[in-house]
């Protein structure tokens, strides 16, 4: 097939090809599942973050509401538990605070490291806790 360009593979954080965070919800700047990006995602909907109770009352405090559903801009609304291609800005913010939700590294893209670096995002990895 000479002449036909091969789409790019999006990686995730350790270079592998990006593990889809989400489809119910669905999630992702383009609403296809994952945490890709390009020019117009203003916003870096880089990380694949696991909603906290905690965290959706962050961002509610701080002016955006994940929690009521807004079907005119196909948004279900939140709930703990969901996974969700969160803004790289919000997900720093919230660790700011001490409230940063988890996260899962192989769903998160690779631009997060322009951003934070792995091993402080190794530290909220849902793969890295353990049960108490």
């Amino acid at each position: 097939m000479e002449g036909k360009v091969m789409p790019e593979i999006v990686r995730n954080v350790f270079g592998q090809p990006l593990v889809p965070c989400s489809f119910d919800p669905l999630t992702g700047f383009f609403r296809d599942g994952c945490c890709k990006t390009n020019q117009e995602d203003v916003g870096l909907h880089l990380v694949c973050a696991i909603m906290s109770d905690e965290f959706l009352e962050f961002s509610y405090q701080r002016g955006n509401d994940l929690v009521t559903p807004r079907p005119e801009y196909q948004f279900p609304g939140l709930r703990a538990g969901d996974q969700w291609c969160l803004c790289i800005t919000r997900w720093q913010e919230a660790l700011a605070n001490g409230c940063a939700p988890l996260i899962k590294l192989e769903s998160t893209h690779l631009n997060a490291l322009d951003h934070v670096d792995l091993d402080t995002l190794k530290l909220f990895s849902i793969e890295n806790q353990t049960e108490l």
